[in-house]
């Protein structure tokens, strides 16, 4: 039998409404480091009896990463909660239920489960995503979706165009806290230049920029919307800077189809920039942006990257056949990242030296036509250094002033220790 989109979200949205619960307070939670125990925004909105949403019609934007923390969706329980007015839900990429692959949404249609409308937001912005939160009839927006730190990563751009769409509609915005996975300790890599601004990057911050959803919303009002909307987060409790996803005792939910784990979060942010190249990013694999290849490669990629002595990982000449994506159905040769200290690993400063080793031993290597990393990298600067035979400290030290300049900005913004 072929399963169509539309029996997918019917399927999943009952199995979600069969175990709706209420938000993470039926049943003790594991503590973190030091007996603590991290409590998520919507689990503190919650326990607050929802007061902040009182008196609103309020719709939602998320996705399959909105959960409790027993794993049942944060929609379905709001929706059973007669103290929430919830009235509709947003999509992003990939959609609410998560049905869609990289590049596409679920579209307009009914959630089978509560019989909410979902809007998609997916490459809407601007006066158009206004005109969507008005017709939808919503008071407040209320925004929770795990990121995973990058700023290539798509979710925190649709949280900046969705507070720029409240704004142009007149709507109340509020954001509900989640850790950033791979830690906060500190932003990493170059810096957007403006000129290079897409959905993959809008507005001048890091690579790895190594804040919270919450604490991005307090810096995209305060620097980059044209007027601050009516904004209010609810920061977590029980999360430090330092701490990386699994001390979180949260269960992981792969925000898009290819961040499976939190172990792809952690080298994504360096990695990603593969996209960039005709190799193999590892989509189709099961170790998508930890296994990296094409054709044509062999050991000399993986011993030359040994060779850097890069703090906390090591490199594993591998062989590997993608399902879809590049090189579909076709062994390839390439590298496995295997990180040994997280805390040491550096994803940004690996992932150039990955494309100076891999441009070095590889003759048959070549940046996408269209120079997608530029867009990536924020400028092309990464680009044409690499191509002048810039090594890995070259190119990671022409940053560094722009990181710094970010570094002062950032820290008027962050919201825990």
């Amino acid at each position: 039998m072929t399963l169509s989109r539309r029996t997918l979200l019917a399927t999943t949205a009952a199995v979600a409404a069969g175990t709706t619960a209420t938000a993470g307070t039926a049943q003790a939670a594991p503590e973190g480091h030091g007996g603590r125990r991290l409590r998520t925004g919507f689990e503190r909105l919650a326990d607050d009896g929802y007061a902040p949403l009182d008196g609103q019609r309020v719709g939602v934007v998320t996705n399959p990463t909105g959960i409790t923390r027993d794993a049942s969706h944060i929609v379905d329980v709001m929706h059973a909660d007669d103290r929430v007015d919830l009235v509709a839900v947003f999509g992003p990429e990939h959609g609410f239920r998560g049905t869609a692959q990289a590049g596409g949404s679920e579209g307009r249609y009914d959630d089978p489960a509560t019989g909410l409308p979902v809007y998609d937001t997916y490459l809407k912005s601007g006066q158009p995503l206004a005109d969507v939160f008005t017709a939808s009839g919503v008071d407040t927006v209320v925004f929770d979706i795990q990121d995973v730190g990058a700023r290539f990563y798509t979710y925190i751009w649709t949280l900046f165009d969705c507070m720029e769409a409240a704004r142009l509609a007149g709507r109340r915005f509020v954001v509900l806290d989640r850790p950033n996975p791979v830690t906060g300790r500190a932003a990493l890599g170059p810096v957007l230049h403006e000129e290079f601004a897409t959905f993959v990057g809008r507005q001048p911050i890091a690579q790895a920029h190594g804040m919270t959803v919450a604490e991005l919303a307090r810096l995209f009002n305060g620097e980059f919307l044209a007027s601050p909307v009516p904004l209010e987060t609810v920061t977590m409790t029980g999360w430090k800077r330092s701490e990386f996803y699994d001390t979180s005792g949260l269960p992981w939910v792969p925000p898009s189809p290819n961040m499976p784990t939190p172990k792809t979060a952690l080298v994504y942010s360096g990695t990603c920039l593969f996209e960039g190249t005709n190799l193999s990013e590892g989509r189709g694999t099961t170790r998508p942006f930890e296994l990296l290849g094409a054709e044509g490669v062999d050991g000399r990629w993986a011993a030359a990257a040994n060779g850097l002595d890069l703090p906390g990982v090591r490199f594993r000449e591998a062989y590997f056949a993608p399902t879809f994506s590049k090189f579909q159905g076709k062994t390839v040769g390439g590298v496995q990242l295997h990180v040994h200290d997280r805390a040491a690993f550096d994803p940004v400063r690996t992932g150039i030296a990955l494309l100076v080793t891999a441009r070095r031993s590889w003759d048959g290597f070549a940046w996408r036509p269209d120079n997608w990393i530029d867009k990536l990298t924020g400028s092309t600067q990464v680009r044409t250094m690499i191509d002048a035979g810039a090594d890995t400290d070259e190119v990671v030290g022409a940053w560094q002033r722009e990181l710094a300049a970010f570094h002062r900005v950032r820290r008027q913004y962050l919201l825990y220790k």
